[in-house]
């Protein structure tokens, strides 16, 4: 099977994979059948996970999964292909009937992040993209425009941060960096989306993330150009034997180290 063949058939399943899970949660939790410390439970998490499984083990009987919501094995580590779900990202936005939660899946290959799609079930759309160098494309299913990492951007920057969780360091980044605007928003993944669909400029984070909250995530953000990396920014790695992946960055490759001086000189660094 040549590339081409390859990464169009893993393409078409990636946004399958996500838009069809989405779409099944989401009217799952439109049904009424269910409290919101139900779905907090974990009910759209796993439901979205055993059909997730389902199709791509189906699909792909000898590529690996991490999922968040499945035990994991160690007989992904001995695979060149691994699949990179979350399969509801942002569970307590979920329950709580909000806008702000997606959907990941990611193929990485030799602990790169090769393609994903991110879907966003209450708005049905699914941003997609292939990061692999040289092939880097991306698009949206189920309408709006993409934001390149190269467009032109306000005179502030526009941040997203966390719902529940700002530490001193984020508001110092935002007064160094010249900020304009923080939105609070849910999902790793939704807040990626922000700055693709261009909502926001932005997007740091330090503790709490795991493969499945990024890889899908940074796959469609290259593929549209934007600089992904760590707070100091290193590489990062996939399909490794922990899976916690806690620093992610994304912003314009223009602007990337000004936000990276802008984290040393925040104290983010060492918080």
């Amino acid at each position: 099977m040549s590339h081409t063949d390859w990464i169009e058939r893993d393409l078409a399943l990636a946004i399958h994979a996500a838009r069809e899970a989405g779409l099944r949660v989401e009217a799952l939790r439109r049904s009424g059948r269910w409290s919101e410390e139900s779905m907090r439970a974990d009910i759209g998490d796993q439901a979205a996970d055993g059909w997730l499984r389902g199709l791509i083990e189906g699909r792909c009987p000898e590529d690996g999964v991490l999922s968040e919501e499945t035990a994991d094995s160690a007989q992904r580590l001995a695979k060149s292909r691994v699949w990179i779900i979350d399969p509801l990202d942002g569970t307590k936005e979920y329950s709580q009937m909000r806008e702000d939660w997606a959907v990941h899946v990611a193929l990485c290959i030799d602990g790169a992040c090769a393609l994903g799609a991110v879907a966003l079930p209450a708005s049905g759309q699914v941003l997609w993209g292939v990061s692999l160098p040289g092939r880097e494309r991306g698009g949206i299913v189920g309408g709006g425009t993409l934001q390149r990492g190269d467009s032109p951007q306000p005179a502030a920057p526009r941040m997203v941060v966390s719902r529940s969780h700002t530490p001193e360091w984020t508001a110092n980044f935002a007064r160094i960096l010249g900020v304009g605007e923080q939105r609070p928003t849910g999902s790793v993944g939704y807040k990626a989306a922000c700055l693709l669909l261009g909502i926001a400029d932005v997007y740091v984070h330090k503790k709490g993330l795991k493969e499945w909250d990024t890889c899908a995530p940074e796959a469609v953000a290259r593929a549209l150009g934007w600089s992904v990396c760590k707070l100091r920014g290193d590489e990062h790695r996939y399909n490794q034997a922990d899976p916690k992946n806690h620093e992610l960055v994304i912003c314009r490759p223009a602007h990337k180290q000004a936000v990276l001086t802008a984290l040393e000189r925040s104290g983010a660094l060492e918080a």
